[in-house]
């Protein structure tokens, strides 16, 4: 099975291969320069910081689909215990912990997904192992991120607390990124990353967790592939949204030979940063408040060595 020869074309005109370099690891992370950062620090007014992490707990995001995705199982090690080879009179507690790297609010490394054969850039599938991981495009290769975040609110823009109200499997299109820029007041520009709210974290909050998981009879809203042509025209750095699955279900294709195909057509082919489970919540009621869409985003993933996704606890200034 290959991409829908309309996706070829797609690929063919947002492709980011040799653009940086036939070595390049970084992909769009190499639009976070000097000139993003201080875009991003010029969007600091209040000082007003919020967070856009969910927690990491037992009772997290992942329901078991798919299979073998784990939310954190937390294990005490020592339990207010005292070292005898340290001096005085302390007692201390440890822990480990056992998860999916995206279990949580996370990043996708450039290694998470391929097709035919090729990783970003036209590394060969072959540089992950069962045994090492990734070899090359591994999550310690995901940029710091320092920049402008741009908060687009596409439910506020329907009118609708969560955009599955309007259709079950609501397929956000270009023309829905731009009335959430003009909403905003923003322009995208190079570097700057997009934070979708599409408000499905609401029945995550809610308790609701296998509606935010699996969605209405399988049907979830998310990003399109109509959208990748418009990140890719603004060239921004990278797009993390408050959904699980990150584009729309089910795809448009009856055989689903269009499956994922945002995930393939961003990271494979752009190289651009995503990731999902961002909680965009408290922060879309704060620019609403403010009028406001543009943000200092700060997200430092965990550069776990040849991982395909690793944790984030991202935060925005206002």
């Amino acid at each position: 099975m290959s991409l829908p020869a309309e996706l070829v074309e797609l690929e063919q005109r947002v492709s980011n291969w040799g653009r940086w370099g036939d070595d390049d690891q970084l992909g769009c992370g190499n639009l976070l320069d000097e000139e993003a950062v201080r875009r991003g620090v010029g969007s600091v007014r209040s000082g007003r910081r919020i967070g856009l992490a969910v927690d990491l707990k037992a009772d997290g995001v992942q329901v078991g689909q798919p299979a073998r995705r784990y939310n954190p199982i937390l294990t005490v090690t020592s339990l207010n215990e005292r070292d005898k080879f340290a001096p005085g009179i302390w007692e201390g507690t440890d822990d480990v912990v056992f998860m999916s790297t995206c279990a949580g609010t996370h990043m996708d490394a450039l290694c998470h997904v391929s097709y035919g054969g090729k990783l970003y850039n036209g590394y060969p599938t072959s540089a992950v192992t069962a045994q090492y991981g990734a070899s090359v495009l591994g999550a310690e290769r995901l940029p710091k991120i320092v920049t402008r975040g741009l908060l687009l609110d596409v439910a506020r823009v329907l009118g609708v607390e969560c955009i599955d109200q309007v259709d079950p499997g609501y397929a956000i299109t270009a023309a829905d990124l731009d009335a959430a820029c003009e909403l905003a007041r923003v322009t995208p520009e190079p570097g700057d990353v997009v934070l979708v709210r599409t408000g499905m974290m609401r029945h995550y909050r809610e308790g609701d967790r296998l509606r935010y998981a699996v969605g209405n009879a399988h049907s979830l809203p998310g990003l399109s592939v109509h959208t990748v042509e418009w990140m890719h025209r603004h060239d921004v750095a990278g797009a993390f949204t408050d959904t699980y699955a990150y584009e729309a279900f089910p795809p448009t294709q009856p055989d689903w030979s269009d499956c994922l195909a945002v995930h393939l057509l961003q990271i494979r082919d752009m190289g651009m940063l995503q990731g999902q489970n961002w909680d965009l919540e408290d922060l879309a009621e704060a620019c609403a408040e403010e009028g406001r869409g543009d943000v200092l985003l700060l997200a430092a993933p965990e550069p776990l060595v040849g991982a395909s996704s690793t944790p984030v606890a991202p935060v925005a200034v206002l």
